[in-house]
Formats: C-alpha cells, structure tokens, sequence
C-alpha cells in the first residue's frame, strides 16, 4: 500500500506545503509521512532522506525556472540590458504565480542559515541562478564600460530585486504583473545607468 504509484508526487507537494509554510528546519520526518499519508520506510524508499525528498522538490518544482532562465540567457544580446533583463524578471515573477508555494521555500532557502542542511541542499539551484544572471553582467560588461567590474554585485542586486517583488506578491502586497515587472527594472536600470 505505501509504494502505490502516487506516493512520491504526495509526498512531493505534502512536503513542500509544509516546508513553504512552516520552514525546512521545522519539519520533520514522521510529520511529513503522516501528513503524506505513508509510512517513514516509504519517505526513505523514494528520497533516501528528508534533505534527499528536499533536493527532489528543488529539482523538479525549480528546474523549470532554471531551464527558462538558461535559455533566455543563450539568447542574451550583450546590447540590450533591458530587454534581457526584463525577460530573465519576468521568467521568475511568472515562477512564482504558477508555484508560489515553491517561490516562498526558494525565498527562504536563499537566506538560510550558513551551514544549514536546508541552505546546503539549495546551494547548487541558487549558485546556478546566480551564475546566469552574473554571466550576462559580465557580457554586458563588454559593451557597456561603467558595468565593469560590477557584474556580481549587479547580479545580486537584481535578484534580490526581483525576489523582493516576489515576497511582496508572496504576501498578498503587489501585483506581480507585467506593469510591475517592467517597473522593476527600470528601478535597477535607473541605478546602474546614472
């Protein structure tokens, strides 16, 4: 009975219903069996470990953000930083509408605490996000001069931009629209430019 085919994807969206509402520490595993309806030995079949079905979570319900994110950034024009970078926000503000429960634990796990299991599993997600976005600073750096050497502290601002946008949208503050979107960035352009 605790094998049955829909076991995992339950213990999936169960799981991440709680971490995003209670946080990853806070949860543990004969919490998350009994609200799945399965059994621990069920929950240790399918992800070997509470950081195992975490690290399940990020890549399926955060894979699709990075695979959007990488394709807007192989299609990137150095050139044209605000149409790149209202592509690469709107990429991620529309992660969010369609999963915010998943949008809330990224948020969370991004500030983790240093050395936390949590943070340790969604090290290589976030160093991936981060990674495009710094690569298309450092690109752009070519063509635009007051850019250089700025790239990381760009990407990080840019982020951390567009996921405050998210928290407020997360929190039932803003819209997270494609005025808003487009607002956004020209609030970070308007810093980088002048």
């Amino acid at each position: 009975m605790d094998q049955a085919p829909g076991n995992r994807e339950q213990l999936i969206s169960t799981s991440l219903r709680l971490f995003a509402e209670r946080g990853y520490e806070a949860v543990g595993v004969a919490e998350l069996a009994e609200a799945a309806g399965v059994t621990k030995p069920t929950l240790y079949h399918y992800f070997g470990s509470k950081r195992g079905l975490l690290g399940a979570i990020i890549a399926e319900r955060g894979g699709p953000l990075l695979e959007r994110l990488r394709s807007i950034a192989a299609a990137a024009d150095p050139g044209d930083p605000p149409l790149v970078l209202e592509r690469l926000a709107t990429a991620m503000a529309a992660a969010a509408r369609a999963d915010p429960a998943f949008a809330r634990l990224r948020l969370c796990l991004a500030f983790a605490p240093l050395g936390s299991e949590g943070g340790a599993a969604a090290g290589a997600f976030n160093a991936e996000l981060f990674g495009l976005v710094e690569a298309y600073f450092l690109a752009a750096a070519e063509r635009h001069g007051n850019m250089r050497g700025r790239s990381r502290a760009y990407a990080g601002t840019f982020i951390g931009t567009v996921d405050s946008y998210v928290g407020f949208y997360l929190a039932g503050q803003s819209k997270l629209d494609e005025a808003v979107v487009r607002a956004l960035v020209r609030q970070f352009l308007y810093g980088i430019f002048s």
